[in-house]
């Protein structure tokens, strides 16, 4: 299963938080890197993958894409959600895979062609639909992307861990690629996600709490 280092952006620096309150995050000044430039976070920890929220993108008060496109070069995948907002805005770049998030993607998400889709989720449904996310993923089976991710925002830095029912249930709704993030606090929450049949787990806080071992986001794999 990989493994996937994420990094919030907001006012050109690494950000964290916890619960998908954005005006309360503040620059990651502890952790696993020196520093909360984003180049110089990437090339501290050196992950082999990252995910890159921009969050003054998503929020239409700003872009990243010069860094982004810079961080990418460092990794050997960098998946970037960047408040698409049509199928005309994914950003090109290498190593680049651009994710459309349902809070921003638009309501017809059947027109978008390739990268990721992005379920974001806050208290159990996905936003701005209210829709159950196992609705959602049987119905994305249709669309044209080349995976989804879960995104529970509401659990993102809580490191409130997994409920394994739910994830069966998940994965067993979508027929490709699947990735899950937000909550995750241990390592047992991974092999959680790995028995599922999980693809990918995104995760930052657990790691630079040292919950996860740091050679594990060096690989991109639960080892």
């Amino acid at each position: 299963m990989d493994l996937v280092l994420a990094m919030d952006l907001k006012g050109g620096l690494v950000v964290h938080g916890k619960s998908g309150h954005r005006e309360t995050y503040k620059p990651l000044d502890w952790g696993c890197s020196p520093t909360a430039d984003p180049v110089g976070f990437v090339r501290a920890v050196a992950p082999k993958y990252i995910y890159i929220a921009d969050l003054d993108r998503i929020k239409g008060a700003g872009s990243h894409d010069r860094i982004v496109a810079e961080c990418a070069r460092q990794v050997s995948r960098c998946y970037v959600d960047r408040g698409c907002r049509s199928p005309g805005d994914f950003l090109e770049g290498y190593h680049i895979t651009n994710i459309v998030g349902t809070e921003t993607g638009g309501e017809n998400l059947s027109g978008y062609d390739g990268g990721f889709l992005s379920l974001d989720l806050k208290n159990g449904r996905v936003i701005p639909s209210g829709r159950k996310p196992v609705d959602v993923l049987r119905q994305a089976n249709g669309w044209k992307f080349d995976g989804c991710i879960i995104l529970n925002i509401g659990a993102v830095g809580t490191e409130s861990g997994l409920d394994p029912v739910m994830l069966d249930e998940m994965r067993a709704a979508y027929h490709r690629k699947l990735f899950w993030g937000g909550g995750v606090a241990s390592t047992d929450d991974l092999a959680r996600l790995g028995d599922a049949g999980f693809d990918g787990a995104i995760i930052a806080t657990a790691l630079h709490h040292k919950k996860i071992p740091f050679d594990w986001i060096r690989r991109g794999q639960v080892c």
